[in-house]
């Protein structure tokens, strides 16, 4: 991979944005609050990670949901969007998250073998195969279960039929691909929403930072009265 060989100047605000699932529906939201990026943003060929936007003084970084968290926390970013469930599993403390954009919703749920009548063995213990080891463990040490996390970045559904883990916690929308694979949903750990993200000392230091905060607040608030007059 690349990375743009104009990427920006120390003095540039960084933008971190999501691949996959967020990005389709925060791409409109930012462009309302005054962040559009340039056109190789848009070029399926291009493999930088890196990208001007229509401000001087802005660059987009194009990056996994879980690294937009880091890059944010750490100052390597100052600006971010990313899911709840990424906020709640990392729990940074330089990290902050203003706004709720409400997009990209969905669920955080475990799931079981539909045919797993015992729901997953002894009542003290239990393997979990999922990417949010600090959420499940979390989750089922307050029903007084022990969860032994299995660390996987994909294909969670084929776990319990091969044996990996008797239980998933993954993201879950409509519930068909759990379907597909003969699970089904047993509990929601947290209901999922896209959050604008900011770096605490960023927010403190530098007001470009806070008036996107505002941009942001207030293109949700637009769009959320725009719905409940719909």
């Amino acid at each position: 991979m690349t990375v743009n060989p104009h990427p920006g100047n120390p003095g540039q605000l960084t933008f971190a944005i999501p691949k996959g699932r967020i990005l389709d529906e925060a791409l409109p939201v930012m462009a309302r609050a005054g962040v559009e990026p340039d056109a190789d943003f848009y070029n399926p060929k291009s493999r930088a990670l890196a990208f001007g936007t229509n401000r001087a003084d802005m660059r987009l970084i194009r990056v996994r949901a879980f690294d937009v968290a880091t890059f944010v926390a750490h100052g390597a970013a100052q600006v971010g969007i990313v899911g709840s469930d990424v906020i709640e599993e990392f729990d940074y403390a330089d990290l902050y998250a203003p706004v709720d954009l409400g997009i990209g919703h969905c669920r955080l749920s475990v799931a079981r073998l539909a045919s797993d009548d015992n729901e997953g063995g002894s009542a003290s213990h239990l393997r979990v195969a999922t990417k949010y080891p600090s959420l499940t463990r979390r989750h089922f040490e307050a029903a007084g279960v022990q969860a032994e996390c299995v660390k996987l970045n994909g294909a969670m559904e084929l776990a319990p039929s091969l044996g990996l883990a008797r239980q998933i916690v993954d993201l879950v929308s409509t519930g068909t691909t759990l379907r597909e694979n003969g699970l089904v949903e047993t509990s929601v750990i947290l209901e999922i929403s896209a959050r604008l993200i900011v770096n605490r000392t960023a927010l403190k230091t530098d007001p470009r930072v806070p008036a996107l905060v505002d941009a942001f607040r207030r293109e949700a608030e637009e769009r959320a009265r725009k719905a409940a007059a719909a």
